[in-house]
C-alpha cells in the first residue's frame, strides 16, 4: 500500500516557476550570453515553462533553448534488461563560451545531471554551467552535485518516489510524493 502527499498544487507550481524565472533574471540580466537546455525526458517541460515565463516577464523571445538527450551518456544504460530508446536532442545553437542553464524536473542521485554535463561537451565548452531543478531530493545523492536554482527541497528516503505532473503531458500541474507503507508484520 502507498500514500500520496501533494508537495505542490497548481498554484504553488506556477508560483515556483515564476520565482525561478526572477532568480534567473537577477543573475543573467538580458540573457545575452545565456542558453537554457532541458534534459530529456521530463526536464524539457520545465525548460519550456521557464522560457515562456521569461518571455512573459521580460519580453525577450530569443533566449536560445533546447533539449538534450543523455541516454547513452548514463553510467547505467547497459545494465538494463530492455534496450533503451533515446529521445531527441534539439540544440541548434553554439554553447561554446556561453552560460548554460541545465534544467531537469527532479534531482535525485545526480547521475542524470552528470550524464547531461558529459553530453553537453559534445556541443562545445561552456563558460559556466548552472543547474536548475523543480524538486531537489536531498539525502539521496550518489554524486556531489548541487543545484543553483531550486523550486522546492524535499527530504526523502530511497523508497519514496517524487512525481512531477505536467499539464501538457499529464493533464495537471502538481508534484506528488508517493511513499510506500512498510507495515511491520
Amino acid at each position: 500500500m502507498s500514500a500520496q502527499l501533494q508537495l505542490l498544487n497548481a498554484d504553488a507550481f506556477n508560483h515556483t516557476i515564476k520565482r525561478l524565472c526572477y532568480e534567473l533574471i537577477e543573475n543573467h540580466n538580458n540573457f545575452k550570453n545565456t542558453v537554457i537546455i532541458g534534459l530529456q525526458p521530463r526536464g524539457i517541460y520545465l525548460c519550456a515553462r521557464i522560457c515562456k515565463e521569461l518571455f512573459n516577464i521580460t519580453g525577450l523571445e530569443n533566449i536560445p533553448n533546447g533539449h538534450l538527450d543523455v541516454t547513452f551518456y548514463r553510467d547505467d544504460f547497459r545494465r538494463r534488461d530492455s534496450p533503451l530508446v533515446p529521445n531527441r536532442t534539439q540544440i541548434d545553437f553554439i554553447i561554446e563560451d556561453k552560460n548554460v542553464i541545465l534544467v531537469d524536473d527532479v534531482l535525485y542521485t545526480g547521475r542524470t545531471i552528470r550524464a547531461g554535463m558529459d553530453a553537453l561537451l559534445a556541443f562545445g565548452r561552456p563558460k559556466k554551467v548552472e543547474l536548475m531543478v523543480l524538486i531537489d531530493r536531498r539525502y539521496s545523492r550518489h554524486l556531489p552535485i548541487q543545484p543553483d536554482y531550486v523550486g522546492k527541497v524535499v527530504d526523502t528516503i530511497n523508497s519514496d518516489n517524487v512525481k512531477v505532473k505536467w499539464n501538457e503531458l499529464d493533464g495537471s500541474d502538481e508534484v506528488l510524493m508517493i511513499t510506500e507503507n512498510h507495515d511491520k508484520l
